[in-house]
């Protein structure tokens, strides 16, 4: 009983954890229609930031992901505006961009290399002490990120469907042309969809670098969680991708406690594929 316990409470954080890897992914889909790969950078890139400004600046954590998550945002937006615009009205979009995003992961992952190092760093946690869950002891941060993850989720539901900014954002996804008739500034709507997808990650990366180590590639573990979340609740919705996101970190909790982990990732690829055969539009999605 308190290995089950204990599991579900593990699926809960990893769940947290994969929710807001996986809803900027979600928001870029949603809006641009093209896959990011260099979210799991900028995560990384998010983390070092906040390291940098809390441990070697001395300003604290909190100040540090605050400058972690602005600088990932600002990045994207840069990133939009230089790797991805310019190739909107090419009919091979798809293709470029994904090629375009991967040389900025590789740029990004060496820079960091560059001006941090290959040197293990970690962030101090923004709680301390320990916390108990069903029974089981985590740590606060960890407890922390829990409540954390759907506060965020629901506060990024709430802007794309409550406000005037983020419903440009949904109209441009379902029609950048009748968007463009209504008024909407089209690459305006694309430079924020990036910008908050970065931001997301640059937030995740800071909140991850008190729980791992923080490295110039450790980006690329998430970023593959991330796209079997995206795929396994469906392309472009938010909500599906929040839900798919806590019954993957619930799966791959139960499977590490009965096969390993070296069996785990094996078994999440193998279901993404079966989700791809047999529900090409996600677990969540439509017909």
């Amino acid at each position: 009983m308190e290995a089950l316990l204990a599991t579900l409470v593990s699926g809960l954080v990893l769940g947290s954890l994969y929710a807001l890897m996986s809803s900027g992914l979600s928001l870029v889909w949603t809006t641009l229609g093209v896959f990011n790969f260099s979210h799991g950078a900028l995560m990384m890139v998010g983390a070092f930031i906040a390291w940098t400004v809390s441990e070697v600046l001395g300003l604290g954590p909190i100040v540090g992901i605050l400058s972690g998550t602005l600088a990932a945002g600002l990045i994207g937006i840069v990133i939009e505006r230089l790797l991805v615009r310019p190739f909107y009205s090419n009919r091979n979009m798809l293709l470029i961009t994904a090629m375009t995003t991967l040389a900025a992961m590789v740029i990004l992952e060496r820079g960091a290399q560059m001006i941090w190092g290959a040197r293990l760093k970690q962030l101090p946690r923004l709680i301390p002490g320990e916390v108990q869950i069903l029974g089981t002891t985590i740590s606060a941060h960890e407890a922390l990120l829990i409540v954390l993850a759907p506060l965020i989720l629901v506060a990024l539901w709430r802007f794309t469907v409550m406000t005037n900014r983020g419903r440009s954002l949904r109209a441009v996804g379902q029609n950048q042309d009748s968007a463009a008739l209504l008024g909407i500034d089209v690459p305006v709507a694309f430079a924020l969809a990036f910008g908050i997808s970065a931001a997301l990650a640059g937030l995740t990366g800071a909140l991850l670098g008190s729980i791992r180590f923080i490295t110039p590639t450790m980006g690329s573990e998430p970023l593959t969680k991330a796209m079997i979340v995206v795929i396994f609740g469906g392309l472009g919705n938010l909500g599906a991708t929040a839900g798919a996101a806590y019954l993957i970190g619930f799966i791959e909790a139960f499977l590490i406690l009965g096969l390993g982990l070296y069996w785990t990732p094996f078994v999440l690829f193998l279901l993404m594929i079966l989700v791809l055969l047999f529900r090409p539009n996600g677990v969540f999605g439509g017909k």
